[in-house]
């Protein structure tokens, strides 16, 4: 595939979502480009701002399966997994809804621990275990979950090591403008109901979506900006208001989503601005403050950009490494 081609494919994907969803169309570009590096999504704002809508309009638009999964204090991991039942003299393997290609975990904090941890595997190895089976989960997979991050009564907070197997967490945030509100509504009413995904139009095939997968694959990354991205990681170890700093994975996260966005802006070679764009999101969630710091209400958020601010950035002709790609 050229990239060309690649760019024109992912437009119109953006492109169908925005035709669906009121927002901004960076946070779709960010969707997308988590999901072409097969990493999870975190949407973590208040509730009514469209957080479900979107991930259910995606699933469609790039003409995947999809189940959505509500997260309640009830739900057992075998609800999610599967597990095997007694059928005519013989235990049989009774599927989940996580053998999809996109699973919408909804309200994800609203289940206990131990189910949250029904998805870690699935996460980080697309694959579950059930009753010593291993099974491989389809190609492609992964989790858009949501959780609202205010509400505490009847809330589970989700553990560290599942917090860290998501590439990216993201803010839709409120409309940014009176028309945007105006635009919201008159949707509404065009679409004569209130779940709209039945009307998604695939921009693309789900064969064309994993070949798109693999070209990310193939994106250059220059030695310094290898060197760059490990050391904006490490950086938040040792900020003087941090207890926990980003974990290695950080630092996967952030090669992968800069290859995307890269991708996506038509080059096939990574330059220090694909990283900077997307570090907030890839880093804030994987960094837990000192104690005093959360009761004053820092966010993580601010440690990124400082962080940011703080390493020097990599100078270097970018687009001279073109040529060199795999060499």
């Amino acid at each position: 595939m050229e990239t060309d081609v690649f760019v024109e494919r992912a437009r119109r994907i953006v492109d169908v979502v925005s035709e669906f969803y009121v927002g901004s169309r960076e946070l779709v570009e960010k969707v997308l480009a988590a999901c072409l590096s097969s990493g999870n999504v975190l949407f973590e704002d208040f509730p009514g701002l469209g957080k479900t809508l979107l991930a259910k309009v995606f699933a469609r638009a790039i003409g995947a399966d999809f189940t959505r999964v509500q997260f309640t204090p009830d739900l057992l991991p075998s609800d999610i997994t599967g597990t095997k039942v007694f059928r005519e003299g013989r235990f049989v393997l009774q599927k989940g809804p996580i053998f999809t290609h996109v699973l919408l975990a909804d309200e994800i904090n609203r289940s206990p621990p131990k189910t949250q941890s029904a998805l870690l595997e699935a996460m980080e190895e697309r694959q579950v275990t059930i009753e010593g089976e291993t099974l491989k989960l389809p190609e492609p997979f992964f989790v858009l979950a949501t959780q609202n991050p205010v509400e505490q009564e009847g809330t589970y907070p989700l553990p560290e090591a599942q917090i860290d197997r998501f590439l990216i967490r993201l803010s839709p945030g409120y409309p940014e403008s009176v028309d945007e509100e105006v635009e919201i509504l008159r949707r509404r009413i065009s679409w004569r109901k209130d779940d709209p995904t039945s009307d998604v139009v695939p921009a693309v095939s789900l064969d064309q979506f994993v070949e798109m997968q693999r070209m990310v694959e193939e994106v250059y990354v220059d030695g310094k900006i290898l060197d760059y991205i490990a050391r904006l990681v490490r950086a938040t170890r040792s900020h003087e208001i941090v207890e926990l700093g980003s974990s290695p994975r950080g630092g996967l996260a952030l090669l992968k989503m800069s290859r995307a966005m890269a991708l996506m802006d038509g080059r096939s070679y990574v330059i220090p601005d694909d990283v900077k764009r997307v570090a907030v999101d890839c880093l804030a969630h994987r960094i837990m403050l000192k104690l005093e710091y959360e009761i004053e209400g820092v966010r993580p958020e601010r440690v990124v950009e400082d962080v940011l601010k703080s390493v020097e950035v990599p100078k270097g002709e970018w687009n001279e490494v073109r040529d060199t790609r795999g060499g």
